[in-house]
This record gives C-alpha cells, structure tokens and sequence, in this order.
C-alpha cells in the first residue's frame, strides 16, 4: 500500500499525511519555507521539486524508509466535517478551477441531470438556491462514499478517517493531530518540535487558499444547509470523523472540537 497522500521535507525534517480542505495548500507551503527560505511560487500542489511527495517515484523510498523507521516528525490537521463537506461543495463543484474549467470535466452535468444540482455561472454571481443544491449533492457524496455510485468517492469528500488511516496500516505512527480551527496553535507546535532550515513566522505569512475568489462565496450560516436528513447523512457517512476527531455531530454551528484528539484511540481504530 505505501503511504499516499504523504508529504515530507527534502530535509526530513517533518512528515505531513495531506487531508484534501483541511488547510493543505498552507501546510505545504510552510514545508517547503523551511527548507528553502521562500514559498513556491504557484500551487503548492502542482511542485515538482523541493519536496518529497508520494506521487513522484523518487520520493517513495526516502518517505518509507523515514515513516517506518520513525524517524521524524509525523503529522496532519483534520477539520469540522460539516465546514469540510461545505467546502467541497463550494470550491470542487460550484467553483472554476484554476485551470479555467469545471473540477473533473464531466461531473457537475452529471450531477445537475441525476441529481438535480445547480451550481450558477459565473456571468450571473452564481446565483442559485445554495441550500437545496447542497443537500442534493450531499446526497451524491453519500452514495459514492456507501454504494461507490454513480462514482467512487473524490478525495476532497471521502471521510477524513480514510485518509489518515493509510500512514498508520502502513506501518506509520502520528505525533501530532491537530485541527484546522485551531491552525496557528497546531502548527506552531510542530514546527516547535522540528528542526528548521528556516524559520517561519505564521504571524506573518499569507494564507494559501487557491479556490478563493472562483466560485460563490457562502451565503449562509453553516448550521443552515443542514437539516434532519442532511444530518442523518452526515452521521451515516462521517460518523466516525466526529467521534476521532472530537467535533460535535449534533450542533452544526460549534465549529470548533470540543474535546482533544485521543492519539492512541486513532491509532487503535484506524490501524486494522
């Protein structure tokens, strides 16, 4: 299996499990400042070079020999699955990607034929109803993530738990979990714990969102796109998200967790 998704400095001084809308763009971006003085001019995503990723070949061997041997920090940042979900909705289908185009070309007609979708258009505002096409592609996320229909589930809606399991069925141990409502406490903490190159002040730092200013911005408050079936679906498809990662499944609006990430729980629930 090896370990997808993971990032890791060229200096192996910090090991990062990506987990798609939970501050990935930012996190990459301050890897590669501390090893190399300065931000990677574009999307983080699209680098080539000056970070180990499991995608390129040549990295596979330095992250698995590091991961098993534990020998450097390990870590990933989680989110709310109810403003993570949102996210995707918003950037993933209603939004322009940055190559000009609808994200995975065919999709959202997909979606607006068999589930009835709208997404707007960016002439108009993107005006639409937000609420009741929400629901409907959460109903979407639902049968891709349960049934694998009409699809397998995209990386950005697949439940948070599948993707931080990968690193430790491969044999990979966590440090640190933190939660991207509390970003600059977590991170601050791990670069604490690793040994810089360079310094990075969050303080001062841009935030890497390269989704904002392409599609509709939220119009409304969190908790109201989601009523008794949309959290009954919520509960069916990220149940266990909440419980590891300590948010409240029953209040939408309570953003932040409300209780501290149990390190040894996951380990014990995700490494079967």
């Amino acid at each position: 299996m090896g370990f997808p998704g993971t990032w890791m400095t060229e200096s192996e001084s910090m090991v990062y499990r990506v987990v798609p809308k939970c501050a990935c763009s930012t996190i990459g971006q301050i890897m590669y400042r501390s090893d190399h003085g300065h931000f990677f001019d574009g999307d983080i995503h699209d680098a080539q070079e000056g970070l180990h990723k499991w995608a390129q070949e040549c990295s596979q061997g330095p992250i698995t020999d590091n991961v098993t041997a534990r020998k450097s920090l390990v870590f990933t940042c989680v989110r709310n699955p109810y403003g993570r979900i949102l996210s995707s909705f918003f950037d993933k289908i209603c939004g322009i990607q940055r190559n000009g185009r609808r994200y995975r070309g065919n999709l959202v007609p997909m979606l607006v034929q068999k589930y009835g979708i709208e997404v707007g258009d960016p002439e108009s505002g993107f005006e639409f109803d937000q609420i009741r096409s929400f629901r409907r592609f959460l109903l979407f996320a639902r049968d891709t993530i349960r049934f694998r229909k009409p699809m397998d589930p995209d990386i950005h809606w697949a439940a948070m738990s599948g993707h931080v399991s990968t690193l430790i069925r491969g044999g990979g141990r966590y440090d640190m979990i933190f939660d991207t409502e509390n970003f600059d406490a977590g991170m601050s903490a791990v670069l604490a714990r690793a040994p810089l190159r360079h310094p990075v002040d969050l303080s001062q730092m841009p935030r890497f969102n390269e989704s904002e200013g392409h599609g509709p911005r939220r119009a409304h408050p969190v908790e109201d796109f989601f009523d008794d079936l949309s959290m009954h679906l919520m509960r069916e498809v990220y149940g266990r998200d909440f419980e590891l990662f300590g948010y409240d499944i029953d209040d939408p609006s309570r953003r932040a967790p409300v209780r501290e990430i149990d390190l040894d729980a996951v380990h014990a629930k995700l490494g079967g």
